[in-house]
């Protein structure tokens, strides 16, 4: 293959992954101009949003990369058992490091607005919002990329070109839509 056509293929895959992205971070950022009041009832809780966007992108983001890269080189069928060993271990992991470093990210965000005499819901606001919006968000991307890399991999397409634009999108969109769960659960349960 020319270094041309494998330029015009990889184009092909991704432009419409990433028109839907930003689709997606449109929406998202719909999302989040809907959550004023939900913002200003959560003090800090804005400067906790990027923090907990960019973690998504880095933990599932892996675990994509992962899963296509064990499909690349033969060590996963493309068509999953459910009792995959390999398929389960990344899952796992990354929900567990998704939800350990979103609460990890509220304890280093009240820690900062603290320190910078700033305004700050408590620290058991920040942490209960970000477990929700952890878990919540970890299953929404986990369905979606593991379906994606599966998915794409079957049609002859590049999973590592599906990957960061479908976790982008994903995040961004899920992340925002289980946030603002998150902090509607977690003040009708007294914090704030």
């Amino acid at each position: 293959m020319a270094v041309r056509d494998v330029a015009e293929r990889a184009y092909r895959e991704a432009l419409p992954v990433l028109a839907v992205s930003a689709v997606g971070g449109l929406f998202a950022g719909l999302v989040l101009g809907g959550m004023r009041g939900d913002l200003r009832e959560v003090s800090g809780l804005l400067v906790l949003v990027p923090a907990l966007l960019a973690t998504r992108g880095n933990v599932y983001g892996a675990m994509g990369a992962k899963l296509s890269t064990a499909l690349h080189q033969g060590l996963i069928d493309a068509n999953p058992v459910p009792d995959d060993r390999r398929v389960y271990t990344a899952v796992s992991a990354a929900m567990l490091n998704g939800v350990v470093i979103s609460v990890f990210a509220a304890v280093v965000t009240y820690a900062v607005l603290v320190s910078l005499a700033r305004p700050s819901a408590s620290l058991a606001t920040l942490a209960g919002v970000a477990l929700v919006a952890g878990v919540l968000s970890g299953i929404a991307l986990t369905i979606v990329v593991v379906a994606a890399v599966f998915a794409g991999y079957r049609r002859g397409l590049n999973p590592d070109t599906l990957v960061g634009p479908v976790v982008t999108t994903t995040g961004d969109v899920f992340g925002m839509a289980a946030l603002l769960a998150a902090v509607r659960l977690v003040l009708a349960l007294g914090g704030g």
